[in-house]
């Protein structure tokens, strides 16, 4: 299989304009027991069976560095109103800020960081990772999904428009 890079001055709002997809709260401990979290936009099922799913982390989060010396990932999909949970996991960085600081969390499977307010959560085992431009891909395998109290779900077209703490170059 051959691949291209496109150039970056592609206009591609005609067909990115036309998609949504939920925004992802991914925290991790890494083997020291740092916790980290970042929000995460580029999140998908991949694989029905077994089931398998791809998250997407910016390599100029702090949390990038975290997860790439972790085995295990928590995935937080949001509810509607959780803007200051995404604001939160993704305007600030985990460089200056304890983003787990006066949040209510607990450990969860493996002791990934799961949170106590989000619509629904997964603990995810990581499989593998490979590059994929300015992000790296990590591919995980659910290992427990729970439902949360959060009611609907926060997406990129319903959200505010948030300003990454890391903005790629």
């Amino acid at each position: 299989m051959t691949t291209t890079s496109s150039p970056r001055t592609i206009d591609t709002a005609a067909f990115t304009g036309r998609t949504d997809y939920p925004l992802t709260v991914v925290t991790t401990i890494g083997p020291e027991g740092e916790l980290s979290g970042c929000l995460a936009g580029f999140t998908t099922q991949c694989s029905i069976d077994p089931v398998r799913y791809l998250v997407c982390i910016s390599r100029t989060n702090h949390t990038f560095d975290v997860i790439s010396r972790a085995t295990v990932l928590g995935l937080h999909l949001l509810g509607a109103d959780q803007v200051g949970t995404a604001s939160l996991f993704g305007e600030r960085s985990g460089d200056s800020v304890d983003k787990f600081d006066g949040l209510r969390w607990h450990a969860g499977p493996t002791g990934v960081p799961v949170l106590d307010e989000c619509a629904a959560w997964m603990a995810a085992g990581i499989i593998g990772r490979f590059d994929v431009g300015d992000h790296e891909a990590q591919f995980v395998y659910p290992i427990e999904t729970r439902t949360g109290s959060a009611t609907g779900l926060l997406t990129r077209a319903n959200a505010p428009d948030l300003h990454p703490a890391h903005p790629i170059d």
